[in-house]
């Protein structure tokens, strides 16, 4: 058996990849591993406590678990709070929340750690377990090691976990306390929640795509709170339509309501809110790499981009790279996903990163990234800008850029293939310094993905579809 934990989380096809069996022991393993904490959160009737009588079974440590709106996060959601109240966990039940809201109540509420239930922007049928440490922070590759090696280690007990030293878990529910996500929010506007102030975004009309996912409550009563005339789609869940032809993943529905509606400008979601696009008052898409030049630009022209640098992913556009280079911003590089741009963040003490699809990730603000956050500030931004978003999106020019997903081949094996790596070789140098080659294993799904990019289009399509043939031979 492969490695259970994957670039994001554990996820799979719920109740086949991941049934309810498989999400208790991941929950009981991560309470065993990560349970024994810190200082915490007494005020929901549960008292208060330290590592000693954490270590010494005199307390029980403390748990917030979040979901988004799929159906399978139901059953998912009661497996994870069995496996937790079993070894002796309290649980905080927040309901429907974004995944950024379950990592800053983490942090708030001073639990041990955090989980949410979603498969983010992957269609219904999927979901995952994502897990928090505590701080809001996401696990290392050893913290998420521990927790599989945990799991081996009770299988071969029998899955017998006993009776806890302090106890059985204790469940609330607490959807309330995502009211406290809400204000903190606000406040990075300057917008308290109970004040009648100067909202930022007054005189703004504002179309917001939930996705049908988790932030179908909350995304709109932000921006509406910072001052916004909202127009909200995609705020209809059945469990089935979340990222259905709407959100981030699939922006025609947002681009045709923001024309229709005069607004000036559309925001999306992805199903648990940790990532957004943005689109013009023209209907033009405003991505991820985009959003993180406006945001670095600013920052830096206010003297708060600590270091004069910004983090992003190996898939970034050279427009980008390009853009930052000629503002004088320094660029720091990692692999794909926002637990990388996190870590280098933090190593460099950098307060800014984020990847094209829509992962931005704010330091000063929150602990991992958080779509609604990235949509306040970047709408707050454009206001106090006095233009729109096509023109602060000027700042780069985004080159052609072509992904391909080859599915059904075996990742390790086209990963070693000596056929693939002289092929990715001859590409780079066709291009030359006009272009870029990217193969990766995907982290999220039995895929490789071939990116490549080119000041011409057509030339940018014809290398992709050459390289993703060399990769199907490979695999």
């Amino acid at each position: 058996m492969g490695r259970l934990f994957g670039t994001d989380g554990v996820r799979g096809v719920a109740g086949r990849d991941l049934d309810a069996r498989l999400a208790m022991r991941v929950a009981a393993a991560a309470a065993l591993v990560l349970g024994s904490g810190g200082p915490r959160y007494s005020g929901l009737g549960y008292g208060g406590g330290d590592v000693a009588e954490a270590l010494a079974g005199k307390r029980r440590p403390l748990a917030v678990v979040g979901r988004d709106p799929r159906a399978s996060g139901e059953f998912l959601e009661a497996a994870v709070v069995a496996g937790l109240a079993g070894c002796g966990v309290d649980v905080l039940r927040l309901g429907v929340i974004p995944t950024p809201g379950v990592a800053y109540l983490t942090d708030l509420l001073r639990a041990d750690f955090g989980v949410m239930l979603s498969a983010s922007h992957n269609p219904a049928p999927d979901n995952g377990i994502k897990f928090f440490a505590r701080g809001g922070v996401k696990l290392a590759d050893e913290v998420e090691d521990a927790i599989e090696a945990k799991m081996a280690e009770q299988a071969e007990a029998g899955d017998a976990w006993g009776v806890p030293a302090a106890g059985f878990g204790r469940v609330k529910d607490a959807e309330g306390e995502a009211e406290l996500y809400l204000a903190h929010l606000l406040s990075t506007v300057g917008v308290p929640a109970d004040a009648d102030t100067a909202r930022p975004l007054t005189g703004w009309r504002i179309v917001v795509d939930c996705a049908h996912g988790a932030a179908y409550q909350l995304a709109p009563r932000l921006l509406s709170l910072a001052g916004a005339d909202v127009i909200a789609i995609g705020v209809d869940p059945d469990g089935i339509n979340i990222n259905s032809g709407c959100g981030s993943t699939s922006l025609a529905a947002l681009r045709d309501a923001v024309v229709r509606h005069g607004a000036d400008a559309g925001i999306a979601y992805d199903g648990d809110a940790d990532r957004c696009l943005a689109v013009s008052a023209a209907g033009e898409v405003i991505d991820g790499d985009q959003i993180l030049a406006i945001l670095a630009l600013a920052l830096n022209e206010s003297g708060r981009l600590a270091g004069g640098t910004v983090v992003a992913t190996v898939m970034a556009n050279l427009g980008f790279r390009r853009a930052m280079t000629e503002v004088g911003i320094d660029l720091v590089e990692t692999p794909v996903g926002d637990r990388y741009l996190i870590a280098a963040m933090l190593d460099g003490k950098y307060v800014l990163g984020g990847e094209q699809s829509g992962h931005i990730i704010m330091l000063d603000h929150a602990s991992t990234g958080d779509g609604m956050l990235t949509s306040v500030q970047l709408l707050a931004t454009a206001a106090a800008s006095g233009r729109s978003l096509a023109e602060l999106a000027q700042v780069m020019t985004r080159y052609p850029q072509v992904l391909v997903n080859v599915h059904g081949v075996d990742k390790a094996k086209a990963a070693g293939s000596g056929e693939l790596t002289s092929a990715v070789e001859a590409a780079q140098a066709e291009l030359g310094d006009s272009g870029r080659v990217l193969v990766r294993p995907s982290g999220t799904e039995p895929a490789v993905r071939v990116m490549v990019e080119a000041v011409d289009s057509g030339q940018a399509r014809e290398v992709a579809d050459r390289l993703a043939a060399v990769v199907r031979d490979a695999g």
